[in-house]
Parts: structure tokens; sequence; C-alpha cells
């Protein structure tokens, strides 16, 4: 289209197509939106408030954002390579690692806690006598929190990174090469910053889901001791906190602490977006954003 042509007027299948796309839409949007404001009701604000100032509530939120900063940091430096490898490389049983990869994402996470528990946390286990003479209990513990959240929250950086790293233009690493780059110059130079984009992307998705894991730290770590990375009070992660104030029935302090909790993870995903429109995250506003 020229300038000064006027778009052409919607058809009326297109506005039909138009119409129901905006039905779907809006459905979806209420089926995200309904529970959170059913939340939300069900406690009144001064139960918030209290649930704001109170202790254990502060620990557990503290715990939990502090051992998804140490699983994504984890991810970080063990997934983004794998990602790398299954996009650049091709090597037998690549079929196989791929669908390793992605595993615990489909699994039921209750399943991945269970494995861990037999793996580390029994006497008889294979590793528990390594764990125990290295001094990094995993039952319990910080370790088993972190553990967790990494197993069914890295899958997350693995694929981002592969599809940012498949994606990038190999005339450009090519480019760098016949300048004189070595392959880790290409590589940190141009290869990583063009790709980092999808690989910011994958961590803020795997920070997501390792916050919102429940099922592997229901057997593995409902509590954490103090020890390891980790100095304060015995704690729940915060997923698990509300849980048993619900086994309980407590109703309205489930309510009030994970609305809560609901208020900060929106406040993190507001500074994303501000964080983008500013260009503090590598992508232009409305890329990629979580």
């Amino acid at each position: 289209m020229t300038r000064g042509e006027r778009p052409a007027p919607r058809t009326a299948p297109g506005r039909l197509w138009l119409a129901l796309g905006s039905v779907l839409s809006a459905s979806l949007l209420l089926l995200f939106l309904l529970p959170i404001a059913a939340i939300f009701a069900y406690a009144p604000p001064a139960r918030w408030v209290a649930a704001a100032e109170s202790a254990p509530v502060q620990q557990a939120i503290l715990l939990t954002l502090y051992a998804s900063a140490l699983a994504v940091a984890a991810s970080a430096v063990l997934a983004v390579p794998l990602g790398y490898l299954l996009a650049r490389r091709q090597f037998p049983g690549r079929g196989v690692v791929e669908s390793l990869v992605t595993l615990p994402v489909v699994v039921p996470h209750l399943m991945v806690g269970l494995g861990f528990y037999f793996l580390l946390a029994v006497p008889s286990a294979p590793l528990h006598a390594v764990t125990a003479a290295l001094g990094l209990p995993v039952y319990d513990s910080i370790a088993g929190v972190v553990l967790v959240m990494v197993a069914v929250s890295a899958p997350y950086t693995v694929v981002a990174s592969q599809l940012a790293f498949r994606a990038v233009d190999p005339r450009l690493v090519e480019a760098s090469r016949s300048l004189g780059a070595a392959p880790a110059a290409a590589f940190l130079t141009v290869t990583l910053p063009v790709a980092g984009r999808g690989i910011v992307a994958g961590l803020l998705l795997t920070w997501a889901r390792a916050v919102s894991e429940i099922g592997g730290l229901l057997l593995l770590a409902a509590y954490v001791f103090p020890g390891g990375l980790y100095g304060g009070p015995v704690a729940n992660p915060i997923s698990v906190y509300v849980y048993e104030l619900f086994e309980n029935g407590n109703l309205a302090g489930a309510a009030a602490v994970s609305s809560f909790f609901l208020l900060i993870a929106f406040a993190i995903f507001l500074a994303v977006r501000a964080a983008e429109q500013t260009g503090w995250l590598p992508w232009r506003r409305g890329e990629l954003a979580p």
C-alpha cells in the first residue's frame, strides 16, 4: 500500500473472524483473571496487610525468591551450554537428549521430588553418603529446594537457548571469523549477544516456573532448616506455606497470603515491563517479554 492510500475496508467474514478471535481471547483472559479475583475477594484487604506483616510469611517469600534466584543462576550456567550444543552440534543420541530435556516439563513434579528423595535422601540412597560427607544435605535444606527448582524449570532455558542459538545467522559468525576472531571471541562477541534476547526470555520463564513449584518440594524440601547457603530460620517455600494453611482449614489465611504474594509477583512483572520499555532488557518493546 502506497502513501495516501486508505486501507481496504473489512469484509463481513473478516469482521466475523475478528469478533470470534476477540471472544476467544477474552474467554482465556477471564480464565486467568477470575481465579485470581476469587482469591482476592475471599480475604479482606486487612488480612493482606496482616499477611504482609507476618514474619513467617515474609521469611517464606524471601526464601522462595532467594532459592529461585539461585536456580536461575544454576540454569544459566548449566542450561545455556546445553542449548548451544543442541542447536549447533549433531551427535549420536541427540533426539534422546532433547527428549530428556523436556521430560521434567511433562511428568508430574511430585515424581521429580520422589526421584531425588530415592537418589539422595534415604540412608540407602546411592548418593546419600556423598552429600553427607560433603556437608550438603538435600532433604529439608536449601540445596533440596534449589535442586528441585532447577530440575523442573531449567528445561525452559535449554529450549529457549536452543531456539535462540539456532536463529543466529551463521554468516555473522563467519564474518567475525574472517576478520580474525578466534572461536571463543566470535561466540562471546557475536553469537551470544545476538542470542541473548531469547536466552534472557528463557531465564525469566525459568524463574517464574521455579517460584511456582510445589510438587517436588512437598517430598524433598517442604521445610528448610539453616545450613549451607541458607542461614535464616526454619521456613517453608511460599507454595508449601499456602498449601499447609489450606490443609489446616485456614482458608482466609491461605487467601490472604496468596493475595500478598500475587501482588509481589504482579509488581515484579510490571518492573519487567518497565525495564523492557526503557531498554534495560535485551529486546525491543513488545518482543519475547514473559
